[in-house]
């Protein structure tokens, strides 16, 4: 067995989280706001590893949820495990049963041949709703979550899902209405592109199938006023060696660059398509914002990669010791509504970044800041791991940013809209221990109003979300 490079991060990674029940969180600098009442969710790969078997990517992973509940000046932590039907299965068998993005399934030819569906991880992002939490994983239906206790109530079909039309990890809710937008692809000779229109408690009104030309890879959209726009990557899937267990979905995933990107262009009421267009080759697995600036145009910001080396990457990193090069960074894009056609496209930043939000008060309108995860200046961009807190002001057009410091990690930054705070996961490589900062989002350059100390490693994952009580 080849032993991986040390780097400070790879706790962050490796760590298998262990349950914690509600615990009061330490306080180590500073202190609580008592603005801060609501409960700050985390979702993330939890175990990459059983026994001596390792998941193929970190896509992989079991999600386990952070749910940290605020009141009055205090904070709580506790971290559970999504309780899905694959997770407990191999709990009682004690190793990996099922193929998932980065694994065929695991065992002998005979089973390889004949293998098992794929496990729903539920480990990408979280969607809070007034009653209940959704767990959510894009390959299928969302796990439903209690608010407080993390309890897995079983999946939710939300009024409308089937075992066919999955529900990804990336909705858009409005601001103003509540009303939740996403999708799903499923999978067959094409792809088809389920969209959803929901009404703020999770429940689906509208549904529109659209046919698409193969089976292209779609992670991510944007809400942009009216509209809704996907961007799709030249990234298609060959299903033969996946249907016979040959490769995994993620090998079987293969770039197509001439095929270009394709760009479409959704009325979000109706969700009938508005205008359809082709754009050059790039990659992205995420978009911050998008919103009108005239009748005619459209605004978005998004990761954009030159290709879709991230994909190995990202499974690099799972392994401890990536050599991959896949920098991404923000970029700016105008498309023109009446013609779908790209007609501007502006990189923001010469920086490696990732994980881009804006508060989600002005999610598909208009907004002035973007914030993000950052790799530090002048740091190996393939051996290292994300350290500074990043924000695009668009007013002025420049960026602002907080390094955390040599050995400390850096997650996806959520914004607390109530009093205006961005909070972060932040793995402490010389204590070697998990902390949650808290920022005064206006002044975050100054660094943490708040420090607290988690009750036990999480494992670095993916999206977490503000829920105000």
């Amino acid at each position: 067995m080849v032993v991986a490079p040390s780097y400070p991060w790879q706790k962050a990674i490796f760590t298998t989280a262990v349950e914690f029940g509600s615990e009061p969180l330490t306080v180590l600098t500073g202190a609580i706001p008592a603005s801060l009442r609501g409960t700050f969710y985390r979702n993330g790969p939890g175990r990459l590893q059983r026994g001596n078997q390792r998941v193929g990517h970190w896509f992989d992973g079991d999600g386990a949820i952070l749910a940290v509940h605020f009141q009055d000046g205090s904070a709580q932590g506790l971290l559970r495990y999504v309780q899905t039907a694959g997770y407990q299965a191999e709990e009682r068998a004690g190793r990996y049963l099922f193929p998932n993005y980065g694994m065929t399934t695991p065992g002998p030819l005979w089973e390889r041949l004949f293998g098992k569906n794929v496990k729903n991880c539920a480990n990408t992002s979280i969607l809070p709703l007034a009653d209940r939490l959704l767990a959510l994983w894009e390959g299928g239906a969302p796990h439903q979550l209690d608010r407080q206790s993390l309890q897995t109530l079983g999946l939710d079909t939300l009024g409308n899902l089937t075992p066919t039309t999955p529900y990804s990890a990336h909705p858009k809710r409005d601001p103003q209405t509540g009303e939740i937008y996403n999708f799903g692809v499923s999978l067959g000779r094409h792809a088809t592109l389920h969209l959803y229109r929901s009404a703020p408690n999770g429940v689906i009104k509208k549904r529109v199938d659209v046919a698409l030309e193969g089976l292209p890879l779609i992670h991510d959209f944007v809400m942009a006023g009216r509209y809704l726009v996907f961007m799709i990557p030249p990234v298609r899937l060959n299903i033969l060696p996946l249907m016979f267990n040959l490769k995994s979905y993620s090998e079987a995933l293969e770039w197509q660059p001439d095929l270009g990107t394709k760009l479409l262009i959704f009325d979000r009421e109706n969700l009938e398509i508005v205008q359809q267009a082709e754009a050059p080759a790039w990659f992205q697995w995420h978009f911050a914002n998008g919103c009108e600036i005239s009748p005619n145009l459209i605004r978005c910001q998004l990761v954009r990669y030159a290709d879709f080396a991230t994909n190995e990457y990202l499974r690099e990193v799972s392994t401890g010791d990536p050599v991959t090069e896949a920098p991404g960074h923000l970029w700016e894009m105008e498309l023109n509504i009446k013609t779908g056609h790209l007609v501007r496209e502006t990189q923001l930043t010469e920086r490696d970044c990732e994980f881009p939000v804006v508060p989600d008060t002005h999610v598909g309108q208009s907004w002035r800041y973007t914030y993000c995860s950052m790799k530090r200046a002048g740091a190996n961009v393939v051996k290292e791991i994300d350290s500074v807190m990043g924000c695009y002001d668009q007013q002025t057009q420049t960026w602002q940013e907080f390094d955390c410091g040599v050995g400390y990690y850096c997650m996806e930054p959520v914004y607390v809209s109530e009093g205006d705070y961005l909070l972060n996961l932040i793995f402490n490589s010389h204590q070697e221990q998990s902390e949650l900062w808290i920022f005064p989002a206006a002044q975050f350059t100054d660094g943490p109003c708040c420090q607290l100390r988690l009750p036990a490693i999480v494992p670095f994952g993916f999206h977490g979300k503000w829920a105000q009580d």
